[in-house]
């Protein structure tokens, strides 16, 4: 990764990262204040050698007593030091304790020592400190005593009273909370980018850019009202979702412009994605430019275009293509009358030896001589291999990108898996698109949500067929064993009366 993919990482996560660094702001100042203020006062004390006054004298006591500081600096935590600073000031706490509170130390190459006390009352921090350097001075001239008797040579001055100190030496509030902002933006930085290498999802633009070089014809928003209103196109022909469909439209019109397909196969890697949903309004789209449609459902596993537009489904593609009905007696018109549909018909034992048979080839030139634009919805390509095979005989295939969905390497799978059998990707759907930059035009107006009543098609009204099926597309559909009996005379001129009528209405 270079620096620009950890801008954009960053430009992502955002708004993670300000809520980690904001928490880790808050835990450190929330344990700055609930810490004890401690003061710390400091005293120092100049070790000196009594000697003549000779230069070598001079410097003979010199260096003996910057050897010697070194041991007097120990003498200052001991209990011998400590315990009549104790008694004197009535502390009420061991040597040991009071060690724990008290330090001293020497600069380097000088004969001070500073004696630095620590307590919560800043004028017993002062007193302690005085009280050490005046126990200091007796202690070490009690040492240096010679034993023949005498004066010590050593001698110990305090050049430097303590003085009551008017702030606290700890918590250091600020630097506490720079540490903890530095430490919040790190993790933050850091979670984002591992969240980011963890997460193999496809969300955008960019995470298809990373599998595949194919364009992305459409973006459809987000919609939490999907499941509820899955023809949007039809139901609600303003909002947002809706635009997203003719934008699509617009946009395949511009694919090989000189050879445009007029069979496109959409699917997708996984199921789930909104593949079904996204075929049924890109053909209602189509259909109300004045484009005869043909929708095909060539979904023979789970079937759901019978469902989302209200239609008989027991018939359809699986009984033409088995030879025990005819095409135009079981192709269904729907809404104004430039879409019809051809619905699965019942589940049968051998979905992909019948999509890649010689009779779906049939019912393909068939359906292009009829119609301007044919519409298949097929599987998702990795649980089976029934898109693929359709995929190959039609003009081209539109991929649908589940936005959150799928992950990089099942889509990268499944476009393999159209480039085995030779079909042309005419591009990619992404789909269930979180709002970003690219929908802030939405906004200004042109596109106003003005949700209406879907409109009911007329044979279905007339046949007593629920407008509002079931419409999670990952429902699991009921698999029917295959009949294995002819549909009788009757069944078809039954169907083919309802047809008429519908059409006549």
């Amino acid at each position: 990764m270079d620096l620009q993919d950890y801008l954009t990482i960053v430009r992502k996560r955002w708004l993670s990262i300000v809520l980690i660094v904001a928490l880790s702001t808050a835990v450190t100042a929330a344990m700055t204040l609930s810490q004890t203020p401690l003061y710390t006062a400091r005293t120092q004390l100049y070790v000196s050698v009594q000697g003549d006054a000779s230069t070598s004298d001079l410097l003979s006591g010199a260096d003996f007593s910057q050897q010697q500081v070194a041991s007097y600096v120990q003498l200052v935590s001991s209990p011998r030091v400590l315990q009549p600073v104790i008694d004197q000031l009535q502390l009420g706490v061991s040597a040991p304790t009071l060690a724990d509170r008290v330090s001293a130390d020497s600069p380097l190459n000088t004969s001070l020592i500073n004696v630095h006390a620590t307590d919560p009352s800043p004028t017993v921090a002062a007193s302690t400190a005085n009280a050490i350097a005046t126990q200091l001075e007796g202690i070490i001239g009690d040492l240096e005593t010679p034993s023949s008797g005498g004066a010590s040579r050593v001698k110990v001055s305090t050049v430097r009273d303590a003085s009551v100190p008017t702030a606290p030496s700890s918590p250091a509030t600020k630097l506490n909370l720079a540490l903890g902002l530095l430490v919040g933006l790190l993790v933050g930085v850091g979670a984002a980018v591992l969240r980011e290498v963890l997460n193999t999802r496809v969300h955008d633009d960019d995470d298809v850019a990373r599998v595949t070089a194919t364009s992305v014809i459409g973006r459809i928003p987000r919609d939490k009202e999907a499941p509820e209103r899955p023809l949007i196109v039809q139901g609600s022909p303003h909002a947002r979702r809706a635009e997203s469909f003719r934008r699509l439209r617009t946009n395949l019109q511009f694919l090989q412009v000189e050879d445009r397909p007029r069979s496109l196969v959409v699917t997708s890697s996984v199921p789930g994605e909104g593949k079904s949903t996204t075929a049924i309004n890109l053909a209602i789209t189509l259909a109300d430019a004045g484009t005869d449609v043909a929708l095909v459902d060539a979904d023979l596993r789970r079937p759901f275009v019978a469902r989302y537009l209200g239609l008989e489904g027991h018939v359809g593609l699986t009984t033409v293509l088995i030879g025990r009905a005819d095409l135009d007696d079981v192709i269904q018109p729907w809404g104004n009358g430039h879409v019809h549909v051809l619905t699965s018909g019942q589940t049968p034992p051998n979905p992909s030896e019948l999509l890649g048979s010689q009779a779906m080839a049939a019912v393909m030139d068939q359906l292009l001589a009829q119609f301007d634009v044919v519409i298949l919805d097929t599987p998702p390509l990795l649980p089976v291999t029934d898109a693929a095979l359709v995929a190959r005989q039609a003009g081209g295939a539109i991929v649908v990108v589940g936005a959150g969905t799928v992950h990089r390497k099942q889509l990268a799978e499944a476009l393999r898996s159209l480039d085995a059998v030779g079909a042309t990707v005419l591009g990619l759907v992404l789909n269930r698109q979180r709002a970003g930059s690219r929908d802030e035009y939405y906004d200004y107006g042109y596109a106003p949500e003005a949700p209406s009543e879907p409109r009911q098609p007329a044979h279905a009204a007339a046949d007593g067929v629920a407008s509002a099926p079931e419409t999670r597309e990952s429902d699991s559909a009921e698999n029917e064993f295959w009949p294995g009996e002819a549909f009788t005379d009757e069944q078809i001129r039954e169907l083919r009366a309802a047809r008429t009528n519908a059409e006549s209405e």
